[in-house]
């Protein structure tokens, strides 16, 4: 559907905005008044990563006049494949500064303001208010609800997209014209059930893909141009190059943008989302090992059988000396239990440690009460025991 212009216009465009926004001005649907538009608007990302580094670049590009950066982590090497804001002179500078320094080379006229720190229930709401329209970049699940929920308390639209592998996904929310992100889904999926980017690796230039739809429907929320993704998700499988679109209904059932609506206020959302089950957190407690302490079994001859849980693709890439792959799902389907061995001490261990924690909890309702996980995963034995050996 069609909506009016989120922003007023700026009072003028300067000789020099002109010149660099020509393109736009000679567009029919942009033209002088949309272009004043962008320049008057106030637009958050939050995340500087896979998402946010094509979202900012070609926000600041189009002449957004504001653009606020909600970012806590640093560069890493492994964010170079895709998060293409950052350059290999940044790695271990703050994400939100390197994003800061590439958005004012791209467009000095840009303002650039930066939010250092962990987007929270505590904070969300002041930060948004500051801002027109937002542009979810995260990708966990209770983030996106936390971002979701702030949006409706605030009405404000926003801009989401999401992208695993070679697939992404892309829609607009505005609760008071339309769904908003509950309305598509209610509920997170079951802890460990669906694997993060780390876990599960993305295409790098999907993100491009993606992160450029969301300002495209950014740009036309903000000037009125045509008809944003409000009521319809865009579905993007970039291994068969197709583009499809599924219908989004406000739910008038929703918990947070429905007429009877149960949240009210901000929830606890990492408790929402479980980030690990409570089956898992219960299973991990007091069966938790260190990678300095398996070290010393294997090093002792102990009795033990480790067993790395990740996928065949992670196993290539870094594994634990003597350790043996079966992926999670073959114990989340229960073929993997016949495998098991009665007279040696199953030892799990996965990237970081939450999905052999999922599965530690399988072994012990299947009866394998001795069986203990590895608390930070091959991550934790690189870092501790073999620092020459790579890491993802």
């Amino acid at each position: 559907m069609s909506l009016p212009p989120l922003v007023e216009p700026a009072a003028e465009l300067t000789v020099d905005e002109v010149r660099r926004y020509s393109r736009h001005l000679i567009i029919p649907d942009v033209g002088m008044e949309g272009q004043k538009r962008l320049k008057n608007a106030k637009v958050l990302c939050v995340g500087a990563g896979g998402l946010g580094s094509p979202a900012l670049m070609y926000l600041a590009a189009a002449g957004v006049g504001t653009l606020g950066i909600i970012e806590f982590d640093e560069v890493d090497e492994s964010n170079l494949q895709r998060q293409i804001i950052h350059s290999q002179a940044d790695i271990g500078r703050p994400k939100a500064q390197s994003a800061r320094d590439t958005v004012l080379g791209i467009n000095p006229y840009t303002n650039v303001v930066l939010h250092e720190g962990r987007l929270e229930a505590d904070n969300v709401m002041e930060i948004f208010s500051q801002y027109d329209l937002i542009v979810d970049g995260t990708d966990n699940f209770a983030t996106r609800y936390l971002v979701n929920d702030a949006c409706v308390l605030l009405n404000k639209p926003y801009v989401w997209g999401s992208i695993y592998r070679f697939d992404g996904q892309a829609s607009v929310f505005w609760s008071e014209h339309g769904p908003c992100y509950r309305c598509l889904y209610p509920e997170p999926p079951p802890p460990g059930m669906v694997p993060s980017c780390a876990e599960g690796g993305v295409l790098g230039v999907l993100c491009a893909s993606i992160g450029s739809i969301q300002v495209t429907e950014a740009i036309k929320v903000l000037t009125g141009a045509g008809d944003p993704l409000l009521g319809r998700l865009m579905i993007y499988d970039a291994l068969e190059m197709t583009y499809k679109q599924v219908k989004v209904r406000k739910d008038p059932d929703c918990a947070v943008c429905g007429p009877n609506a149960t949240v009210k206020e901000l929830i606890d959302y990492e408790a929402f989302c479980g980030v690990v089950s409570d089956e898992a957190q219960e299973a991990a407690a007091g069966s938790t090992i260190t990678p300095k302490q398996l070290k010393e079994w294997i090093d002792d001859g102990e009795s033990i059988d480790i067993i790395d849980v990740r996928e065949p693709n992670e196993y290539e890439i870094v594994s634990i000396p003597g350790a043996r792959l079966i992926p999670k799902n073959e114990f989340l389907m229960g073929t993997a239990l016949q495998d098991m061995p009665q007279d040696k001490k199953i030892v799990l261990h996965c990237k970081t440690g939450v999905r052999s924690a999922e599965v530690l909890a399988v072994l012990k309702s299947a009866g394998f009460s001795d069986a203990v996980h590895v608390g930070g995963g091959v991550i934790g034995w690189v870092n501790q025991i073999e620092p020459d050996k790579p890491v993802y």
